[in-house]
């Protein structure tokens, strides 16, 4: 087979790295600033972590980031703006319960753990929300308690508040849910900041907000799904903008301009933004190399591990028991956390699993065959024999992803916030660093990714109002 031949995109005022919703966010304000842009996307679709797929029935399923709720005012007018509506996550009826062969149903707020548990939990989060309203959301780093919280473990934390077994259980799993990651991954300050950022300009975050359904970052999905933002915004920016299958490899500067290249292309402006996690954005070969700071930051940003398992029905049965489809399963279940995953008009069911942290990295080599034996078994355990009747299967690992490389964000260990945390916002020459860790609001969600998106094209705006497209250095 003959090489790629290669291809030269030519010459733009900014080129975008990426094409999630963070890099479509920051081409679409450049586009509107009159910039001319370019986005090299190493996918062959457009959206990053946000991705959906028809099920053999029709039925439409998100398998990365899929809800939305109050405060998340971006994404909110963007779908408002590209005419997509919003719906309910389902919610009515009771959750389930389930504990080492024990199940309960029980109704929102009210845990079935016990007097003694249900106030651990309740001081915990309590003591949460109350570490959450100190920090400044844009520099949490600069809380007078910063170092101190930044020198633990979640877990830490956790096991020195809360003694009773079951809410332990019960907060771990709530922080896997919330963070694709285990406690003893994770900086106390960053679980902190990550608190205070669900949330906006007038109103600070708290936890009750960011695990919620109703009045919760949970409350609604957007008719179509989620991609069909992405869609729809590169619709509007055009096959002349948006370069797929082109994965940068090499971003040199020369006499100030930059050339972004492949292993069959390459493009040339006078700023670039990154919109990559930090992992994925250190892969890439600098020359000259980034400043050390912004290196040793992206080596100490490891990204989540998370999956998800999709059972259709023909019904959604659980509804006719009176249950909303949400289960949380803990001592002994592979999987934690699920809502009702079935289309809006409920004309077929769905149940939506979530693997998540040290789970998904065991299942990481696992078959798909084997994930669904185990995840069958929980259905079962939470919803009854019918959940035994799957359609259809949908397994997605974004682990095994080679452009993401895990989900849904980058996670701070102890030492990393308070030592580099400045750093993930700075740009370097004419380089500018966007993503969903790089927001001061909802980093780690959708609402995040538009608003670094955007931010970053600001700054470009900013720092040079005129368009340089002309320019003979190009």
């Amino acid at each position: 087979m003959a090489p790629p031949q290669h291809q030269n995109y030519g010459k733009a005022d900014v080129i975008v790295v990426g094409a999630g919703f963070s890099g479509l966010a920051a081409a679409t304000r450049l586009v509107s600033a009159g910039k001319s842009v370019i986005v090299l996307e190493a996918r062959d679709r457009v959206g990053g972590k946000v991705y959906d797929k028809k099920a053999a029935n029709g039925a439409l399923f998100e398998l990365g980031a899929a809800y939305i709720g109050p405060c998340q005012d971006r994404i909110l007018a963007l779908a408002a703006e590209l005419g997509i509506g919003t719906h309910l996550n389902y919610s009515v009826g009771q959750s389930v319960y389930y504990n080492a062969g024990s199940r309960v149903t029980y109704d929102a707020g009210n845990l079935p753990i016990g007097a003694d548990g249900l106030q651990q939990l309740g001081e915990a989060v309590q003591a949460i929300d109350s570490m959450a309203l100190k920090v400044d959301a844009r520099e949490p780093w600069s809380h007078h308690e910063a170092r101190s919280w930044d020198s633990v473990t979640l877990a830490s934390w956790i096991q020195s508040r809360i003694t009773d077994a079951n809410a332990y259980k019960v907060f771990q799993a709530s922080i896997r849910a919330l963070m694709s990651a285990e406690p003893e991954d994770l900086s106390l300050l960053q679980f902190v900041t990550y608190v205070g950022r669900a949330g906006n300009e007038r109103n600070p975050g708290n936890l009750a907000r960011l695990m919620g359904t109703t009045d919760g970052a949970q409350e609604r999905r957007l008719v179509g799904g989620t991609q069909l933002i992405a869609l729809r915004l590169a619709e509007k920016l055009g096959n002349q903008v948006i370069k797929l299958r082109s994965p940068v490899t090499r971003i040199d500067l020369q006499d100030g301009v930059y050339d972004v290249s492949g292993a069959n292309f390459h493009a040339r402006s006078t700023s670039v933004v990154m919109a990559l996690a930090p992992p994925l954005a250190t892969r890439i070969t600098y020359s000259p190399p980034l400043p050390a700071g912004r290196d040793q930051m992206s080596q100490r940003m490891p990204m989540g591990s998370l999956g998800k398992a999709i059972a259709t029905y023909d019904r959604p049965f659980w509804r006719d028991e009176g249950l909303n489809g949400h289960a949380v399963g803990i001592n002994g279940c592979t999987v934690q956390t699920t809502f009702d995953a079935s289309p809006n008009d409920g004309t077929s069911g769905a149940i939506i699993g979530f693997l998540e942290a040290n789970v998904m990295r065991r299942l990481d080599s696992a078959s798909e065959e084997d994930i669904q034996k185990l995840v069958v078994e929980d259905f079962v355990n939470f919803f009854g024999p019918k959940a035994r009747n799957v359609k259809e299967w949908i397994i997605f690992r974004w682990d095994l992803e080679e452009y993401s490389r895990g989900g849904h964000f980058a996670i701070c260990p102890p030492n990393v916030m308070t030592q580099f945390g400045k750093t993930i916002r700075e740009r370097v020459g004419n380089l500018y660093f966007a993503g969903t860790e790089a927001s001061p609001y909802w980093a780690g969600f959708m609402e995040g990714a538009i608003r670094a998106g955007e931010s970053a094209a600001d700054q470009i705006c900013q720092a040079d109002p005129e368009t340089t497209t002309t320019s003979s250095k190009l």
